[in-house]
């Protein structure tokens, strides 16, 4: 694989906008024999995702809100190191994902090289390649090292591209609390949104209060810049 960490850093300098580094991803997977590729990007309460992995499955992975279940998730956190895995049953999973492993291999997806870095300010991501041979990945050699090179140079083109994700996190938010975000944006106070739309302070704090939960935000500042960011306002 180390030598596909290479190509991958090379192809990815040569693709001049989104289509052609998601292009990159799919055609340099197959070529390392792989079924599907999916890259993740990982906030404290949101996830966003470029991936190749069947329509119906990503669908399902977010609205299940599967980022807090996936047991690769999980390890790719605590360790912050490429490793490969199965979803061979050990006996050690809790019964939720043992489920998990059994939906994801319907849609082929049964075994994995992941490869997690960290991206700054509390935020990582992680670019995984799947096969549904599980046997597959027992042959597969890599420098961690090497890896974490490769997806940098990945998180770093999609991140200056803006590239726009096949999933994200399922937020719901109302007009009102869209609103209020949308002028604090523009820079106006609670109190001068509270005059614009002819509403009460009271109600924009609890607008904008709400909003922040739903974003998973501790400030507004930051919930007005995911709202951005996710295209909400």
């Amino acid at each position: 694989m180390d030598k596909w960490f290479q190509r991958l850093t090379e192809q990815v300098a040569l693709s001049y906008d989104e289509q052609a580094v998601k292009s990159t991803l799919k055609r340099l997977t197959r070529e390392a024999g792989f079924k599907a590729y999916a890259y993740l990007s990982v906030q404290p309460e949101t996830q966003t995702a470029i991936s190749d992995y069947s329509e119906e499955w990503q669908q399902r992975y977010f609205d299940k809100a599967y980022a807090f279940v996936d047991p690769v998730v999980r390890i790719a956190k605590s360790r912050m190191a490429a490793f490969s895995w199965t979803n061979a049953d050990t006996g050690k999973l809790t019964k939720e994902r043992r489920n998990f492993y059994g939906e994801a291999a319907e849609f082929g997806i049964r075994c994995g090289l992941s490869m997690p870095i960290t991206t700054g300010f509390g935020r990582w991501a992680m670019l995984t390649l799947a096969s549904d041979e599980t046997s597959f990945i027992d042959q597969q050699t890599f420098n961690p090292v090497l890896a974490a090179a490769a997806v940098g140079q990945l998180h770093a083109r999609l991140d200056l591209m803006r590239a726009r994700p096949t999933r994200r996190t399922n937020i719901k938010m109302k007009s009102d609390e869209l609103t209020c975000l949308r002028w604090s944006a523009e820079g106006k106070s609670m109190k001068a949104i509270a005059i614009i739309e002819n509403t009460t302070y009271a109600n924009v704090a609890f607008f904008i209060r709400n909003a922040k939960a739903a974003l998973g935000a501790t400030t507004l500042p930051q919930a007005t810049a995911m709202a951005k960011e996710f295209g909400l306002i």
